[in-house]
């Protein structure tokens, strides 16, 4: 509920605008693997040091976008949101339509 007061004052700059200015890239490869626990652990090695966890796949897409626009240091009033869709082997597609998470069908 925060964030939608905050960006309605606040309105975000499109993925395509904060990938230009921060020049960020437009695909990344990334390591998912599943802890004993259930959890999502992500890791990129293009970005050092990034580690994200989450719950379930609807997660791991905010995780991953929130990880990424802080290795990049966008300030969090410029964004939330850099990657639209993020395609997991077996799970499926995650995608953010809103600021809301869907998975197709």
């Amino acid at each position: 509920m925060w964030n939608t007061i905050y960006r309605f004052f606040f309105p975000a700059l499109s993925p395509a605008e904060i990938k230009k200015t921060y020049n960020i890239p437009n695909k990344f490869n990334l390591r998912i693997r599943f802890t004993p626990d259930g959890f999502f652990v992500l890791t990129c090695e293009e970005l050092p040091g990034l580690v994200t966890e989450a719950k379930n796949g609807k997660d791991l897409i905010r995780m991953f976008n929130d990880a990424v626009l802080s290795y990049y240091d966008v300030p969090k009033k410029i964004g939330d949101v850099v990657h639209e869709k993020m395609i997991i082997d077996g799970y499926g597609t995650f995608v953010l339509q809103d600021n809301k998470v869907v998975q197709p069908a």
